[in-house]
């Protein structure tokens, strides 16, 4: 007879929102990393400095960190 775990007993596993996985990961130090917006179209009349300073990654604001982390259990 095969031991079985009892169902009751355990958490259930809490699902990934797959969109915001899709969009932050988190750095060495647990902090999260977004990407910047504005970077998809309507290029042209920005300038490259613009452009290149929307490239970069910048932290999630701290008030909205609590969101995410609740978006991303196993963050």
């Amino acid at each position: 007879m095969m031991d079985c775990v009892d169902q009751s007993q355990t958490m259930p596993k809490l699902k990934t929102r797959k969109a915001a996985a899709k969009r932050f990961r988190a750095t060495g130090t647990g902090k999260i990393v977004r990407r910047k917006a504005f970077k998809n179209h309507l290029l042209e009349h920005k300038s490259s400095n613009k452009k290149r300073n929307l490239s970069k990654s910048t932290l999630v604001h701290e008030r909205d960190e609590d969101n995410v982390r609740l978006m991303l259990p196993y963050l």
